[in-house]
């Protein structure tokens, strides 16, 4: 089951991933980035805890059928984004794979260079 500290351990887990506070005043949302951009996006001290993160379209579609968990992400463009409720009802591996994609995702667009200074395993 994820709680706020294993979702902070898991995103900071990865190369080059920090974390930001970017809304002036609100040190509540956090934002999770690599290369400047958001893969990762969550309200640490919400109840329940949820996070925002990117995803493929087609498959974001078929993840928001399949679990009532995960909807169209809130505040953002939710053809590409997705807001999965960390209830403990969905199986953490799949929580996983989901932070790892959004990660992936936002890697894949980044420079070659700056893809080379992280050694992402995904870059061609």
């Amino acid at each position: 089951m994820f709680d706020a500290k294993r979702l902070r351990a898991v995103c900071l887990g990865f190369n080059g991933a920090v974390e930001e506070f970017p809304f002036p005043g609100n040190q509540e949302v956090c934002t999770f980035k690599v290369g400047g951009k958001i893969f990762a996006l969550s309200s640490l001290d919400a109840g329940p805890l949820s996070v925002s993160l990117k995803c493929d379209p087609d498959l974001a579609e078929r993840l928001r059928a399949a679990h009532p968990e995960i909807v169209p992400g809130y505040h953002l463009n939710k053809r590409h984004w997705n807001t999965v409720s960390l209830t403990g009802a969905l199986e953490d591996r799949l929580v996983l794979d989901m932070v790892e994609d959004s990660y992936d995702l936002v890697v894949s667009r980044l420079p070659r260079a700056q893809q080379l200074v992280l050694d992402w395993p995904g870059r061609a």
